[in-house]
C-alpha cells in the first residue's frame, strides 16, 4: 500500500470539510421559508476585460495524435520509449510508455518536455546553455538532457513533446520532432 504523505492528508480532509460544510449549508439553505430573497443572479463576465487572459494550447486530440506520431516514428527505428505531451505551463495532457520502454522513461519524457516548455528551446539545444548557468538544473521537474521539443503557435510555445528511452537524446530528440512535425499535417 503507498503510504499518503501529510499534505495530501491536510489537503484531504480540508477538501472533504468542505465538502461537508457546502452539504450542510444546502440544507439548511432549503429548510428556510420562501421569504428569503432570491440569491442574485450569476454575473456576466466581460470578454474584453483587461483582467482576462486567454491562452493558446492543443486540443487533447492534437496531443494524442502528436504522441502517437512520436511512438510510431521510434518503433519505425525500432526504439521503445515514453512519450508526454505538457501545456504551456508544464502540465502533462499525454504521457504514453510505449511497449518495452524503460521504467524510468515516463518521468524523464515528462520532465523534458517541460523543461522545453519552459524555455521554448529543443532540450538539446537548453544543454549548452548549463556551460553558462550550471544552477538551470535544479530548477524543479526540469531535465536537460536532449529529447525534449517545443510546440510553437507564431515563435510562442504553446506545448512541448518530452521522449526517453532510446539509446540516446538525438534519438529522442528526432522522435519528439517527429511528433511536432505531425501537429502540421
Amino acid at each position: 500500500m503507498k503510504k499518503i504523505s501529510v499534505r495530501t492528508r491536510v489537503l484531504t480532509g480540508t477538501l472533504a470539510a468542505a465538502a461537508l460544510a457546502a452539504t450542510a449549508g444546502a440544507v439548511s439553505a432549503s429548510a428556510e421559508t420562501s421569504e428569503t430573497p432570491a440569491a442574485p443572479a450569476a454575473v456576466k463576465v466581460d470578454t474584453q476585460n483587461k483582467n482576462l487572459a486567454q491562452s493558446t494550447g492543443l486540443t487533447i486530440d492534437a496531443a494524442t495524435r502528436a504522441a502517437q506520431a512520436t511512438l510510431d516514428a521510434a518503433a519505425k527505428a525500432g526504439q521503445h520509449v515514453s512519450v508526454a505531451v505538457v501545456d504551456r505551463d508544464g502540465v502533462t495532457r499525454v504521457l504514453l510508455k510505449g511497449d518495452g520502454a524503460g521504467p524510468q522513461s515516463p518521468e524523464s519524457a515528462q520532465r523534458k518536455a517541460f523543461t522545453a516548455v519552459s524555455w521554448n528551446a529543443p532540450t538539446s539545444e537548453l544543454t549548452k546553455r548549463l556551460a553558462q548557468a550550471p544552477t538551470l538544473k535544479d530548477i524543479p521537474g526540469t531535465l536537460f538532457l536532449a529529447g525534449g521539443a517545443p510546440v510553437q503557435s507564431k515563435g510562442a510555445p504553446v506545448a512541448a513533446i518530452g521522449v526517453a528511452g532510446a539509446p540516446s537524446g538525438d534519438l529522442d530528440e528526432q522522435f519528439a520532432q517527429a511528433g511536432v512535425a505531425a501537429l502540421a499535417k
